[in-house]
């Protein structure tokens, strides 16, 4: 009996999972995610996550993101917040809404009740098979996330968000030039050598 292509496909992507070191690693230490390991080299390079800071994690689910943020931030108030339920995780709360929705804005303002030290998004739009697409699309939300910023971000505040090398890169580029002072891109080691993605690092808010 032949294997169907979905099944095909399906026994392709563990076994290229299974000789993932990163994914390898993330089950050893218990990690949700091998997107742990961003976080991690993210971190190791840019020293925005503390022991005492009100930081928001978007696009949280699984939680791989927030494992990490919960043993550092151990003091202050760590939020997650995405569409998806996700499994507890001490030191964080979480929040399950869109958080492009006006009144999630207003839920996570309220939370935190004044404004934050830190957001960090690891978002991407769900695929549709069209990588050009997909890099827009997620490329859109990580520009709604910088013009959130502008409402909710310490004027000192940082920003850590995905973003995706293709014909709009430009955009986001620009986009954060002009509401950030200091502006950095770093693709870290644990990314995917075929993957587009980067990440942008944003700190400093420029006032109107």
């Amino acid at each position: 009996m032949k294997k169907s292509k979905r099944t095909k496909k399906s026994n392709f992507w563990k076994t290229k999972q299974i000789k993932d070191l990163y994914f390898k690693k993330s089950k050893i230490l218990g990690y949700r995610s091998r997107a742990s390991f961003k976080l991690i080299e993210l971190n190791d390079k840019f020293r925005f996550i503390k022991k005492k800071i009100d930081l928001l994690d978007l696009g949280a689910c699984p939680g791989g993101w927030s494992q990490v943020i919960s043993k550092i931030n151990t003091e202050g108030k760590t939020l997650s917040v995405d569409i998806k339920d996700m499994e507890p995780i001490r030191n964080v709360s979480f929040l399950r809404c869109d958080i492009f929705q006006k009144d999630s804005k207003k839920r996570i303002i309220d939370f935190f009740n004044g404004k934050i030290d830190v957001i960090v998004s690891d978002m991407a739009a769900d695929t549709t098979g069209n990588k050009s697409l997909d890099s827009i699309r997620t490329n859109q939300l990580c520009s709604e996330i910088i013009d959130f910023c502008t409402k909710i971000l310490k004027p000192q505040g940082v920003l850590v968000s995905k973003v995706f090398m293709g014909t709009d890169f430009i955009e986001v580029k620009d986009l954060a030039k002009s509401t950030f002072k200091n502006v950095n891109f770093f693709k870290p080691k644990s990314s995917k050598d075929e993957s587009k993605e980067t990440y942008l690092h944003c700190k400093f808010l420029k006032t109107l």
